[in-house]
């Protein structure tokens, strides 16, 4: 790991924001909206992401990857968001997908159904499981980074994805019986 700080950093000088954004851009900005369901909001905490992780790119110390930095930024980011007055008093419901605009085949229909089934089901769960699930699932990140990033013990990380997984096999099966009924 300090080897990639030391690459990074090196590298920073002649890199600028937007590669930056280019290639971490589209992990960040879903591990925004994992945690805040809004696309609006989530542009804006992506934004600052970065600009921050910029400014203040000295602050990073290679103890992790360059990923699960910006990661830490981003929970921060959301955590200050969540506390402010807006979004105690407006929740923002936006969709995980908007509709394709034009007909598809029955197969890429159901296919899209189904993915769209599992992620209502994944949203459905408490933030501190949904977290760890995307984390462990999406990112494929290691325990450890996980439990760097939230701060909590490894054993926390493995119970709670333990949990995260008994409750997607309960709601997918609840979706399962409804559709069958």
């Amino acid at each position: 790991m300090a080897h990639d700080y030391l690459k990074y950093v090196s590298s920073m000088q002649s890199a600028s924001l937007q590669d930056l954004m280019r290639e971490y851009g589209t992990e960040v900005w879903n591990y925004a909206f994992l945690l805040t369901k809004s696309r609006h909001v989530s542009d804006d905490i992506a934004q600052d992401v970065f600009l921050q992780a910029y400014l203040h790119i000295s602050s990073f110390r290679g103890q992790s990857s360059v990923r699960t930095w910006l990661f830490s930024i981003t929970r921060n980011k959301v955590i200050n968001y969540k506390r402010s007055a807006f979004f105690r008093k407006v929740t923002l419901l936006d969709f995980l997908y908007q509709a394709p605009s034009a007909p598809s085949a029955e197969e890429q229909f159901m296919n899209r159904a189904y993915t769209d089934s599992i992620w209502e089901s994944v949203m459905k769960l408490p933030p501190k499981f949904r977290e760890v699930l995307l984390m462990d699932a999406q990112y494929e990140m290691p325990l450890a980074e996980i439990a760097q990033l939230l701060s909590i013990s490894i054993g926390t990380v493995k119970s709670r994805l333990h949990r995260a997984r008994a409750k997607m096999r309960t709601l997918i099966e609840e979706a399962e019986s409804v559709e069958g009924s």
